[in-house]
């Protein structure tokens, strides 16, 4: 079992960039794959980004490579998100997921756990 809480949305302008942070509590979380998704009023939760469970295979959704990063630090239990050149349609709420195994998926319903999610606005 893994307890995920996410922290560092906010609103920001065009342009600007956040660093998202999950902390993650429960000894599963090292072996465990993790995810950033993000669902937009009257849309489905979409994924971001994701990371293996060791830290070394990363996937990206076609619309924010090459501007947000995921990364882990398993002696920390965290998983990061940083956001560069922030842009209107990101605004979403930001949910951290993790799944019991070392490989990514990016099917939302793959993750059995979750955080409470925050939000992240971006002005034009």
């Amino acid at each position: 079992q893994v307890q995920l809480v996410e922290s560092g949305g906010g609103l920001v302008q065009a342009g600007d960039s956040l660093r998202l942070s999950c902390a993650a509590s429960g000894r599963a979380f090292s072996s465990s794959a993790m995810g950033w998704f993000r669902q937009a009023p009257g849309k489905e939760r979409e994924i971001v980004a994701g990371i293996n469970s060791r830290g070394t295979f990363t996937y990206y959704a076609e619309s924010v490579k090459g501007r947000f990063t995921i990364s882990r630090d398993n002696a920390k239990n965290t998983v990061t998100l940083q956001m560069n050149s922030l842009k209107p349609e990101d605004t979403a709420a930001y949910y951290c997921a993790g799944r019991p195994t070392t490989v990514i998926d990016t099917i939302a319903s793959e993750y059995p756990y979750w955080g409470q999610g925050t939000q992240v606005t971006v002005s034009s």
